[in-house]
């Protein structure tokens, strides 16, 4: 049997994993016999019975003998019955089962042959049957329109002679006397029994709620399929209470059209719009709303949307034409009943006149030329309720509205002036007006410049009550051009597109008339004028104005997209899609071309088949120039910030993906045996997460089964910077130490752990080993023979400056400040070596007591614990005892520091105690008897 059988045999109450697939060793029979798991045991057998690895019949038999012995019940032993058949049985058990089936045929036959011939009502004999859908009526059913007859009774045929005494007269009144007896009167109910719309189904499972408003929403279909509207509204609204859903509000909004109940048919509809914006059927039901209520422009604008994504809808398409009927009759109405629109000149220099006065000195109200209003009323857009904005607003700039010049919202109601282009001709009356400056139009928010006003500037109210400046600049345009776009741009706002239309072109006809020099000017007229033509439905007329547009400024964004949705609006696809690419390469933040080029794709696709790009005309490159103006804006601080920080993130985010993987890999390997392979595992584990401690345990224990303990221990040492209780860090530098026969590191190192946790029964015996090992090595190194002697020549020196010598070396040169520890272990050595404690002192004293610990982390022994312990007894209590205290409060704190104390010989430890007692009889503020008692437990 393999080890890593073995190992698992022993393991196996913690590694199995009964959801995993089982290894192809444990399909052995020394396995199956020593395995004592009862769910891994019936997995194994699973795998045997399936064939997978193989057929093994007696490996199987074994198996289950096995397991039967550990679990008798176990429902794998269980054995499948095959289904009974005729074979399985025998004759007479056969022909039984037989003779039983045919019995209970022939007795079901019977019963349903009885329920046929038995009548269906004759528990309803003398109630009244429910109300006929659909009616207020009700029938006795006791009575009937057919008078009973005597079936026992039977007509004899009639003589001749009896037709003589037949009295015809008499008969026929006794037919009318019983056709008018026969019939009862009716019941009439007053109205339907009131159903509760609402449902109390908060005891309902999400289940039962979903299946009991689906059952409520059928009926009200059925109800709505009989034309029981009012019905199939509070069915509808039942549901609704349950769980509402799309299907459910369009379905009342249906009925409640059907009902003629606008304003609950147009909530619905809205509800609908607002749980599924792009709802074909609320958008055609609100349309339906909107024309019976007299919002034609608003329900021509649904039906467009409808059209666009649904051209072959026969409805919306019968609707629109009526719809578009209507508005053209609204718009012959008479003059009389449009709105005025008051002009007020504003005059600063008559701040004494009253408010009365100003308004008969400025104050003239115009005569509109069109009507104001969009439907049967004149009222205003603000007194119709629907705030003045009647229009959709598309996703990007391209809307279909005028230049950028003015304000793209839109104030008013689309007004259809038709298609022609006849009506929009400029007179040569009026091309001569505006050649000398002095056009006046009829408009509704239009006035004559007045010369009596000395040049001041005509502020104009529009619709929103916002003050315009009529004689605003426009570019390089004169002021009355510039006058002219004005009054188009607030024409355009309030709706009013045909005025607007003969103010741009007045003012296109004064701009070629004056000569002026400025294509940019005279392509954003252009550009308005073809919204306004757009707006109007005259899209072969806004076509050529954005051309000449384009001719003037090429690559200009909205001429483009007006020109592609007037081309869409006239089913020329491909030029749409061509110009819509375009608008895409100027500035791809449109959202509209987007949309239009998708819906536009399909369309191709259906008409043109696979090879639709074929036919495209060829579509411009857009130059850089005409890019950079839009797509190249530096972003923002803002912007770069969010930037910064999502790549931050991500980064993160894919780093601890990565770290993960690479550490399950390592730790894979670990299990395998395979350090080699974890070690670059953890190494790239470690350029991601250079903090991260366990990874620094992992690869010491790597090195440390490689008997690399050089790489364990400087692991280990990493590890406890970054957390420096760590146990395992600890432990396996211990083993380092070990391996590198540095046994009283080690033994240091074990004691931490068990200091940590006393039940890690690994560091005791580690332990043990060690301090056995730490003795033999001290014990060799006494027994070792000594070196041999050299002969020293002594010279005695004459002089008068002979310096007195003494006999335990006290001119030794000590370096007394020293930075590192290399330093202090040269210093040290050199004092102890000729035995000099007052050089000792003199280097203790000039060393800061925190910085002895980081000195004495390299040359901790016994011998130099003994020899400081002397230095400070014999020189340094006497000048600085709160030094000394200082020092010795330090020196236990040094690493290892416990277990050379536990090296010391009897009379070290006897010098330790004698400073101990010298120190507790000194009197000083710093410290105290306690003080020194506490410290001294630390030491003896």
């Amino acid at each position: 049997m393999s080890a890593d059988t073995v190992f698992f045999l022993q393991n196996q109450s913690t590694t199995i994993d009964y959801r995993g697939k089982v290894p192809v060793e444990h399909l052995d029979y020394g396995y199956i016999e020593k395995c004592k798991d009862v769910k891994y045991l019936e997995q194994i057998l699973r795998v045997l019975r399936s064939g997978k690895e193989g057929i093994y019949p007696h490996l199987i038999k074994f198996c289950e003998s096995h397991l039967e012995k550990l679990d008798p019940r176990s429902r794998v032993l269980r054995k499948e019955t095959p289904v009974a058949t005729a074979a399985s049985l025998s004759n007479d058990e056969w022909s039984q089962i037989v003779d039983d089936l045919k019995t209970w045929q022939e007795e079901t036959k019977k019963i349903e042959t009885s329920l046929k011939q038995e009548s269906m009502f004759d528990d309803l004999v003398k109630e009244n049957m429910p109300t006929v859908r659909g009616s207020n009526c009700s029938f006795p059913l006791s009575q009937t329109s057919v008078p009973k007859r005597n079936p026992s009774k039977k007509i004899l045929p009639r003589d001749y002679r009896e037709w003589d005494k037949f009295d015809v007269e008499k008969e026929c009144e006794e037919i009318d006397g019983n056709s008018v007896k026969k019939d009862p009167a009716a019941i009439i109910n007053t109205g339907h029994p009131k159903l509760k719309t609402k449902v109390d189904a908060s005891l309902l499972t999400q289940q039962e709620k979903l299946l009991l408003s689906t059952r409520e929403k059928d009926k009200g279909n059925e109800a709505f399929r009989a034309k029981d509207y009012e019905e199939a509204v509070a069915y509808y609204s039942r549901s609704l209470s349950i769980i509402p859903t799309l299907a459910a509000y369009n379905n009342r909004a249906q009925a409640e059209i059907n009902l003629k109940h606008w304003h609950n048919a147009m909530r619905d509809c809205l509800k609908v719009l607002e749980l599924e914006p792009g709802n074909m059927k609320a958008l055609l039901r609100r349309a339906r709303v909107h024309n019976h209520m007299g919002n034609f422009q608003m329900a021509a604008e649904d039906l467009r949307v409808v059209l666009r994504e649904e051209p072959q809808n026969a409805a919306a398409t019968k609707l629109l034409s009526e719809t578009e009927k209507k508005m053209k009759e609204c718009q012959l109405e008479p003059h009389s009943k449009g709105k005025k629109i008051l002009i007020q000149e504003v005059d600063e220099e008559d701040d004494n006149n009253t408010d009365e006065t100003k308004a008969e000195q400025t104050a003239c109200p115009v005569e509109p030329s069109q009507p104001v209003g969009g439907e049967e009323s004149s009222s205003t857009p603000a007194e119709r309720g629907d705030m003045g904005n009647a229009q959709k607003k598309p996703h990007s700039r391209g809307d279909g509205g005028p230049h950028s010049e003015f304000n793209n919202s839109h104030q008013g109601h689309w007004r259809s002036r038709g298609g022609s282009s006849d009506k929009y001709k400029v007179t040569q009356e009026s091309k001569e007006k505006v050649a000398n400056g002095t056009g006046k139009s009829g408009s509704t928010a239009s006035v004559p410049a007045d010369q009596s006003n000395n040049g001041k500037e005509t502020p104009v109210r529009g619709n929103a009550g916002e003050t315009v400046n009529l004689d605003a600049p426009c570019g390089a345009l004169p002021p009355p051009l510039a006058r002219l776009k004005n009054e188009g741009n607030l024409l355009f706002k309030n709706g009013q597109f045909a005025d607007a239309l003969e103010k741009y072109s007045q003012a296109i006809q004064g701009f070629t008339d004056s000569g002026i020099d400025s294509p940019e000017d005279l392509c954003i007229l252009y550009s308005n004028r073809a919204a306004c033509y757009l707006k109007d439905g005259n899209s072969q007329e806004c076509i050529q104005d954005c051309t000449r547009a384009l001719e003037l400024q090429s690559f200009s964004l909205k001429p483009l997209l007006r020109r592609a949705m007037a081309y869409e609006s006239m089913e020329r696809y491909r030029q749409a899609y061509v110009d819509y690419k375009t608008v895409l390469q100027i500035d791809t933040s449109v959202q509209s071309a987007h949309d239009s080029v998708n819906r536009i794709t399909r369309l191709l696709i259906e008409q043109d088949g696979p090879e639709w790009r074929e036919k495209l005309p060829d579509i411009p490159l857009v130059p850089l120039s005409a890019q950079q103006h839009r797509r190249e804006v530096p972003p923002s601080a803002e912007v770069l910030k969010a930037r910064a920080e999502k790549a931050a993130i991500d980064a993160e985010r894919k780093a601890e993906v990565r770290f993960t993987a690479l550490k399950q890999e390592g730790n894979d390997f670990v299990k395998k045996g395979q350090y080699s392979d974890a070690l670059g595992k953890y190494t790239e584990c470690l350029k991601l997460k250079p903090e991260e401690c366990a990874i620094y345990t992992n690869r010491a224990l790597c090195y440390l089964k490689l008997d690399r303990f050089t790489e364990a221990k400087q692991d280990c040492d990493a590890a406890l910077k970054v957390e420096p209780t760590n146990k395992k860090a600890f432990y396996r530098r211990a083993l380092a130490n070990k391996g590198l026969k540095d046994y009283l590191a080690c033994s240091s190192d074990l004691q931490e752990v068990l200091q940590q946790d006393p039940n890690v029964q690994e560091a005791e015996k580690e332990l043990e080993e060690v301090t056995v090992l730490l003795r033999q090595s001290l014990a060799s190194a006494n027994a070792s023979p000594a070196k041999p002697r050299t002969t020293v020549p002594i010279t005695e020196v004459e002089g008068d400056e002979e310096t007195e010598s003494s006999p335990r070396g006290e001119d030794i040169m000590v370096n007394l400040q020293p930075t590192d520890a290399c330093q202090f272990g040269q210093a040290l050595n050199a004092a102890r070596c000729s035995r000099n404690t007052a050089a000792c002192a003199d280097l203790l004293a000039s060393t800061a007591p925190e910085m002895l610990p980081k000195f004495l982390s390299t040359q901790l022994d016994g011998d130099n614990i003994s020899f400081i312990i002397q230095a400070l007894d014999y020189h340094l209590l006497e000048k600085d005892p709160n030094l000394v205290y200082q020092h010795l409060n330090n020196l236990h704190t040094t690493d290892r520091f416990s277990v050379v104390l536990m090296l010391l010989e009897k009379n070290e430890r006897l010098h330790v105690t004698q400073l101990f007692e010298h120190l507790s009889a000194v009197q000083s503020t710093e410290f105290t008897k306690n003080d020194v008692q506490n410290l001294a437990n630390k030491y003896i």
